[in-house]
């Protein structure tokens, strides 16, 4: 239900020119002394104020106005606004009452600990709090460090729980995610490893130029003997 009327004193004139309700309900309903509404009817007050009509702005009913003009008792009430305008947001840092502000450097440290993922100004948006509170106590030079024990902010009424899920999700995803890359270089010191286990060991060597050796004393034997037998 519509809480504040639109341009009280113009309403007022329109209502005293074109209805037949009492000084008393218009004030009561405008929100002004009667003395004001009969002096906007004497025409000593509000000239050259256009009146409005408060039935065009979908805030008071024909059947409404009826109901006053036959009980000069009745008090008008305000129609139900058509359209709900939410409230805009105020920024910057939430309101803590006075009797949780101390209880802040707990819920501080309890965040610090609990979500290092979030940002100091995420922290400041939930609780309510300076920069300079929250990197005292990340940095452990708050003048209270040794006294501080880790509470819950949500436990403390200082944030909801749906405020801070929010908080913890916006700075997962503002994280960098962790690429997996498939086959890569391997270091200078495992290829280097992988080439001498591929090499022959010297005892291999070893082994193949013996059997050279030998091989090339059979050769030269073989064909000293046909010398030999030609002479």
């Amino acid at each position: 239900m519509a809480t504040q009327l639109l341009m009280p004193k113009a309403t007022a004139v329109w209502l005293v020119d074109n209805t037949a309700l009492s000084f008393d309900q218009i004030a009561n309903f405008c929100k002004l002394h009667p003395l004001e509404v009969k002096a906007i009817a004497d025409g000593e007050s509000a000239q050259g104020i256009k009146g409005l009509d408060p039935v065009i702005t979908g805030q008071l009913s024909r059947e409404e106005i009826a109901k006053g003009e036959k009980d000069s008792n009745y008090k008008l009430k305000l129609s139900e606004p058509k359209v709900r305008v939410p409230e805009t947001k105020r920024k910057g840092p939430r309101y803590t009452p006075l009797s949780k502000r101390q209880d802040r450097p707990n819920a501080i440290l309890w965040l610090v600990r609990n979500h290092p993922e979030l940002k100091d100004a995420q922290i400041s948006r939930l609780i309510g709090t300076t920069k300079s509170t929250i990197e005292q106590i990340r940095n452990r030079t708050h003048w209270n460090s040794t006294n501080l024990q880790p509470m819950d902010p949500v436990t403390l009424g200082l944030c909801s729980q749906i405020d801070l899920d929010l908080e913890v999700e916006r700075a997962a995803r503002n994280r960098p995610a962790t690429v997996e890359t498939g086959d890569t270089l391997l270091p200078a010191s495992a290829t280097e490893n992988l080439d001498y286990r591929d090499q022959p060991s010297s005892r291999e060597e070893e082994e193949l130029d013996a059997d050279k050796v030998f091989a090339k004393l059979s050769s030269l034997k073989g064909s000293r003997n046909e010398d030999e037998d030609e002479e």
